[in-house]
């Protein structure tokens, strides 16, 4: 199998691959993992409520998200809700989504739940008594949440935000299932043009690696940097 590799195939599609199916991914990554960071910041919050209409929307919706394959998900946004637009706007035809803004808001969605769950861990590792003592200088919860709470659980939580984003970029290979062009979806195009689908696999295989083991390492030394400065 091996003697017959074609080294050639892999360097003639490097500006494809990179410039369009890597771009693609990154950007969804960064996209997703921003809208995820920010719903999920305003879902912990919601969980951390003592009133019960903010809290068991929130609790259910993490739970529910965090019950079924991102796959399943993936599928119900890009063939089911343009069903549901036409059948709200009385369209003749479905309405049509842009694949990225779609993938943006499927990963968003789903990331979110990951993201409450690691900002509510941040949150209530910072001791109560920093809680006590805002209210006691008169700062009303959000006050105190915006200025004490949140900054230093943000700060705790850096290490875990970007492992789980490290995550999300490999989950963003499955928008492959929908022929969009991520770098999965790059290579497996140019693997059935060309007949090469060793190549392109093993050399997507070895790019996800070196990606995900180097952006591991910058969160190690992250972590090791933040546990000094304590």
């Amino acid at each position: 199998m091996f003697s017959q590799f074609d080294w050639g195939v892999i360097a003639q599609s490097l500006p494809y691959l990179f410039m369009e199916g890597l771009r693609f991914s990154v950007m969804l990554t960064l996209a997703a993992a921003a809208g995820g960071v920010v719903l999920g910041t305003v879902l912990a919050l919601m969980r951390f409520s003592p009133y019960r209409l903010l809290n068991l929307p929130a609790t259910g919706y993490v739970n529910f998200i965090r019950s079924i394959p991102l796959l399943l998900v993936i599928f119900w946004f890009f063939f089911l809700v343009p069903l549901l637009g036409q059948a709200l706007l009385r369209s003749p035809q479905p309405v049509r989504m842009d694949p990225f803004w779609s993938s943006v808001i499927t990963f968003t969605l789903f990331e979110a739940a990951y993201f409450c769950e690691i900002v509510r861990a941040g949150i209530g590792a910072i001791p109560e008594g920093q809680a006590h003592a805002a209210r006691a200088l008169g700062m009303t919860y959000r006050q105190s949440m915006k200025s004490i709470i949140l900054p230093q659980a943000f700060r705790t939580m850096i290490p875990l935000l970007l492992t789980q984003t490290i995550v999300l970029f490999q989950d963003t290979s499955l928008v492959y299932v929908l022929s969009i062009t991520d770098l999965l979806g790059a290579a497996s195009k140019i693997a059935q043009r060309d007949g090469r689908l060793v190549e392109m696999y093993l050399f997507v295989a070895v790019v996800y690696f070196v990606i995900c083991l180097t952006l591991s390492c910058v969160v190690r030394l992250i972590e090791r940097r933040m546990a000094i400065h304590r």
